[in-house]
């Protein structure tokens, strides 16, 4: 058999069809539809190509059967440590079935979002919108368009991954009240996010079961810098403990109470969600864990499946949560840190 990688002329489909034994569909199909072949022959096939430097054109792929080889994931703060262990395990599931992951950033903008939706729909064969903001009629005119699934928005006849954050901040609101604490806070994410909403809500219901006050910190940007400049309001309304949107909040909350005096957890207590900082901070962060890995796994998984039947199912894949207890929760001072110079406002009860 020739040595065709040596040759100076690009290798191809037919070069690994005559050196493997197959046709060229064969090769094809081991590329773009290895689910239709015996995983010994997608092995021999890539293998061979691999051995002579054949790569497939994607372009002439799409151009002559529409088949393009990439998705799209969107993020909407790919700076968020929250998202890359989702997009990393994302790209290892697609590369599986030989798909690129093309990765949009939305910057928290949902006009930004819709044109990079826009803009990929011509090189991509669906779309994973991970914490959208658009609204929902947005969402459905895209999925009209292309296969799209959604990670945590929860919207009907879309196929979706969504992590159950609320059993976890319900977990950690008990751990709180367990401890003794009375007064606490909820330092929220994004006004649009679908997982800011479950969040909120599980604080509400359970700090409502404990008869606990809380104070409910408007919605921002999840960011260090917000979570920072939360702490005059938290000392403000006297109280004990809090639940941040996300770990970056939550060590934005640390930092801001450090520079105040504020020792945590002798002093205060703060829990985050996401658990994607807990280890790293100091003291050790108390936080909400989820399967951040396993969402982009799972979508990716839905997507691939939509892309083979051409079948959209109302799939709802439900991921769990749970608190991890660390260094930053504690029973109350006897006596509730107060920022310097200012008076507590009236307790507010959800």
């Amino acid at each position: 058999m020739d040595d065709l990688s040596s040759r100076p002329d690009a290798p191809t489909i037919s070069q690994v069809a005559d050196a493997a034994g197959v046709s060229r569909a064969t090769v094809s199909r081991a590329f773009t539809r290895p689910d239709m072949l015996n995983a010994d022959t997608v092995r021999k096939v890539k293998a061979i190509a691999k051995k002579i430097g054949y790569v497939p054109n994607h372009t002439a792929r799409a151009l002559s059967t529409g088949r393009y080889g990439n998705v799209a994931l969107v993020v909407p703060d790919v700076a968020n440590p929250f998202f890359p262990p989702l997009i990393r395990a994302a790209q290892v599931e697609a590369e599986k079935l030989d798909f690129c992951v093309f990765l949009g950033n939305s910057d928290e903008n949902p006009d930004q979002e819709e044109k990079l939706v826009s803009r990929f729909a011509t090189q991509v064969e669906g779309f994973i919108l991970a914490s959208s903001r658009l609204s929902e009629e947005q969402i459905r005119a895209q999925a009209a368009r292309r296969p799209l699934v959604l990670i945590n928005r929860d919207i009907k006849g879309i196929p979706r991954v969504l992590m159950d954050s609320g059993v976890g901040v319900a977990e950690a609101v008990d751990h709180l009240a367990d401890l003794g604490h009375k007064r606490i806070a909820y330092i929220s994410g994004p006004k649009s996010s679908w997982s800011n909403a479950q969040r909120r809500t599980a604080v509400q219901r359970r700090a409502k079961v404990h008869n606990l006050q809380v104070l409910m910190v408007p919605a921002q940007m999840a960011s260090f810098e917000t979570g920072n400049a939360a702490a005059p309001a938290l000392l403000d309304y006297r109280a004990t403990a809090a639940v941040a949107f996300d770990d970056l909040m939550a060590q934005g909350t640390l930092a801001g109470l450090a520079a105040r005096g504020v020792a945590v957890p002798r002093d205060f207590s703060v829990i985050g969600c996401d658990d994607v900082l807990g280890a790293m901070t100091y003291p050790a962060l108390s936080s909400v864990s989820n399967a951040c890995p396993e969402a982009g796994r799972a979508a990716v998984s839905l997507l691939m499946e939509m892309l083979k039947t051409r079948v959209v199912s109302d799939v709802r894949y439900v991921l769990g949560t749970s608190l991890v207890i660390r260094k930053t929760t504690a029973a109350p001072p006897a006596t509730p840190a107060v920022s310097a110079g200012r008076r507590a406002p009236k307790s507010r009860t959800p």
